[in-house]
């Protein structure tokens, strides 16, 4: 029977699962999972990619990814083939790592998106492993937290649909992550469950946090630079125009690069784009992007 087409979308977000063969474990050690962390981010900056979240269980991956240009088929495959490589050497056997292909759904809507991370953040304690998501540490949720660094994960998007301050923002994904905590039989468990396919959302069942700061999976595109800096600068409580000056204040700088990495991470503008809006040379932009965060993949 001939294998069903993957539909791509540039610019598209996926919830990818990875299950291990006959469902067996895919960790012996924490070293295993540290090493597919680093094949992951190595796998997304080759193909330009960013990965929103991500939960490495013990027989299964998850994994809320943004492809560029590159299908998701060829990052998956890549990520697959190097750990798999990775276990077999580690265990001296052969064979199949992984049970079947990737499974992937397109996220077509803010509510599919924040259900997805809940979902993902979530695996452990509806796995019974935790009681908490917070102690579960092969997961990005503590990244969203930010009480741990993870370079490879983009956390802006997923927090600007809580709203444009960042402590709010935490706050408010955090509210929304207990709000799927519990079903109606007391079990920890997350909104929708992936049994040998994932099943339609039930989106009625999601809803959006209400902040009038709101970005949109649907419309962020669509989003200026100037609604963009409209949108930051208050809560950094400086003008749009002093973002935009000459000056080289030290208090500028965290406005900037947030500036920045939002504009980018949401696809708004291009590096030269944003040098030009900024009044800067790009060349600028990219050292004030190096010396203060690890650096996104930009658009030439």
């Amino acid at each position: 029977m001939p294998r069903s087409v993957r539909l791509h979308v540039p610019g598209g977000f996926y919830h990818v699962v990875l299950r291990g063969n006959h469902r067996e474990a895919l960790f012996s050690t924490a070293d295993d999972r540290q090493i597919l962390n680093d094949i992951v981010a190595d796998s997304i900056g080759r193909h330009g990619a960013r990965a929103h979240a991500f939960c490495w269980m013990s027989n299964h991956l998850h994994a809320l990814l943004q492809i560029d240009h590159s299908p998701l088929g060829a990052i998956m495959q890549r990520i697959a083939m190097r750990y798999a490589r990775h276990r077999h050497k580690t265990l001296r056997t052969t064979g199949h790592l992984f049970e079947r292909r990737y499974r992937a759904r397109l996220i077509r809507t803010d509510q599919y998106f924040l259900a997805a991370l809940r979902y993902i953040h979530l695996n452990p304690v509806a796995a019974r492993m935790v009681t908490d998501p917070e102690h579960y540490q092969w997961s990005s949720h503590q990244a969203y937290l930010g009480s741990a660094a993870v370079p490879w994960i983009t956390t802006d998007f997923g927090l600007s649909l809580f709203g444009a301050d960042p402590s709010r923002a935490r706050a408010a994904y955090v509210r929304f992550l207990s709000q799927g905590a519990a079903g109606p039989d007391g079990r920890a468990r997350p909104d929708w469950e992936f049994a040998t396919e994932p099943k339609a959302l039930p989106l009625e069942e999601v809803s959006l946090p209400k902040d009038p700061a709101i970005a949109s999976l649907r419309n962020h595109s669509a989003m200026t630079l100037e609604e963009l800096a409209s949108r930051i600068c208050p809560a950094h409580r400086i003008s749009p125009d002093r973002l935009r000056s000459t000056s080289r204040a030290r208090d500028l700088t965290s406005v900037r690069v947030d500036f920045i990495t939002q504009a980018i991470g949401l696809r708004i503008a291009t590096l030269t784009e944003l040098a030009r809006f900024l009044n800067r040379d790009p060349s600028a932009l990219t050292k004030l992007l190096a010396r203060h965060r690890p650096p996104p993949h930009v658009d030439p």
